[in-house]
């Protein structure tokens, strides 16, 4: 029990900015560590759904309502993911071999593309968050469970890139049976509320749009680097969000 409490820790001490008390980071303490990534997005899908019905209750406009909703993801991960994404940009816009893709990944400076598609990703975050509706955003707020989940599952079964690096620790440290137990309850949890209390339709084209980006992940990821990495795990969990949104937007408005 102390071993998953402790694993619950680091989860969120890694992965969040939510205070939590201390742990040792050791190997043993890293077993279960992935088993509760989900568990932060549902921390934030709660946020972001709770800021929503704040300002439906204040009558705020769309504009000042789709900011937080952008924000709060960002600041309860600490730009965690969307520095990986910023990083993967800057490697796969260079052009570059295999080998300078992944050096580019590690450079802590921020190259021009990726302030380029930093700025893309923000501006398209809010275009989509300001046009979801309040009766689709619990079904929105699904969607940073579902993709912590996906990403949780490729840590464990993606190569990886670069052994040494943080991902190659996470999954060398984790219990794969039971991390994979763990996170496809989450996805089962995640699809049972949205089809029992939600619309089943916006949950399918979530689900859907979700998987799309994670084949396209494996695919993008083999090719480019051979394998993920924390960086490109980060890429895959912005992207998948924003896509995420994108489809229940969409299925608000012709549903």
């Amino acid at each position: 029990m102390k071993v998953i409490w402790n694993s619950f820790l680091t989860s969120f001490a890694m992965f969040s900015k939510i205070p939590v008390p201390k742990a040792d980071w050791t190997k043993e303490n890293m077993k279960y560590m992935v088993c509760f990534f989900p568990g932060v997005g549902a921390v934030t899908g709660l946020l972001v759904y709770g800021y929503g019905w704040l300002c439906e209750a204040a009558g705020f406009g769309s504009l000042m309502r789709a900011a937080g909703l952008v924000v709060i993801p960002v600041l309860v991960s600490g730009g965690i993911h969307l520095d990986g994404y910023l990083d993967t940009m800057d490697a796969l816009s260079s052009y570059q071999p295999r080998e300078r893709k992944l050096e580019i990944l590690k450079d802590s400076n921020a190259g021009a593309f990726a302030v380029i598609m930093g700025c893309v990703w923000f501006v398209l975050a809010l275009g989509v968050w300001s046009e979801i509706g309040t009766a689709a955003l619990p079904a929105a707020a699904l969607s940073f469970t579902i993709s912590r989940a996906l990403s949780g599952i490729a840590l464990n079964a993606f190569p990886c890139a670069n052994k040494k690096g943080s991902l190659g620790t996470f999954a060398d440290a984790s219990e794969k049976k039971a991390v994979y137990l763990s996170l496809a309850g989450w996805l089962l949890l995640a699809a049972a509320l949205g089809c029992c209390f939600m619309d089943w339709r916006l949950t399918l084209f979530m689900f859907l749009a979700a998987g799309a980006v994670y084949v396209y992940y494996y695919h993008m990821a083999m090719k480019e680097f051979g394998g993920t990495t924390g960086d490109i795990a980060g890429f895959f969990l912005e992207c998948c969000e924003l896509a995420m949104a994108f489809a229940v937007m969409l299925g608000g408005k012709f549903l």
